[in-house]
């Protein structure tokens, strides 16, 4: 194994994110039924507010609060609280995905392994726990408890720095959105494989070492059958 770490994104990585089903759990408890066009609708706020959030613009707790600000003002029920009811929703229909258990297993004391994760502390623990996989980690780091998100660079430091300044030439980043995963690696000086499920175009100026396209795939780059 020519890796010391291999670090992880959580959402759509190792687990499901299945938002629409999320949402249209969460609003059965405010008796609305969430349609594809009211997904749309939302997918319109939360996605441009994601982009501010990678770039430093907002907090965490801005994004969880603006997103649902116009169903909050219908409802007339705090943003807050119809945050919580989500996150609540995600981490009930949690999953891992195919393949995270397996390669987790074959990795399992061969390396050390850790999450560096965008997503809100309140859904990542719960779902580590429900999923039986939190045992696998010996890190994981929240954007949203350090104050910066990937792509920044100080995000993957202070993971480093947690994981007691491992030589970053043996520390690989396994993640499926270009933007904040491959580009926060390549921003600390890391290897970067690109999990791309979806045959989506790499964006101009991200350079991932290796592209798979399923957790099974990097199973067999990572440990080829001797």
């Amino acid at each position: 194994m020519k890796w010391d770490w291999i670090l992880f994104d959580a959402d759509e990585t190792l687990f499901t994110f299945d938002a629409f089903g999320g949402l249209q759990r969460m609003f059965l408890d405010y008796s609305v039924t969430f349609t594809a066009d009211d997904f749309q609708d939302y997918q319109a706020v939360n996605k441009p507010l994601w982009v501010d959030y990678q770039n430093g613009a907002i907090s965490a707790l801005q994004l969880q609060h603006r997103r649902f600000q116009g169903w909050a003002d219908r409802l007339n029920v705090p943003a807050e609280d119809l945050n919580n009811a989500f996150l609540n929703a995600m981490a009930e229909i949690c999953a891992p995905l195919p393949g995270a258990v397996a390669l987790l297993n074959a990795l399992k004391g061969k390396v050390r392994l850790g999450i560096i994760t965008n997503g809100f502390t309140a859904l990542q623990q719960i779902r580590l726990m429900r999923t039986g996989l939190r045992d696998y980690f010996d890190l994981l780091v929240i954007s949203e408890q350090v104050g910066v998100a990937k792509p920044d660079r100080r995000i993957f430091d202070y993971a480093l720095q947690q994981a007691g300044n491992p030589d970053r030439q043996r520390v690989l980043m396994v993640g499926d959105t270009a933007e904040s995963d491959i580009l926060g690696g390549n921003n600390a000086g890391l290897a970067t494989c690109w999990l791309n499920a979806h045959q989506r175009p790499l964006p101009q100026g991200v350079e991932p070492d290796w592209t798979v396209a399923s957790l099974s795939e990097l199973e067999q780059l990572l440990l080829p059958a001797r």
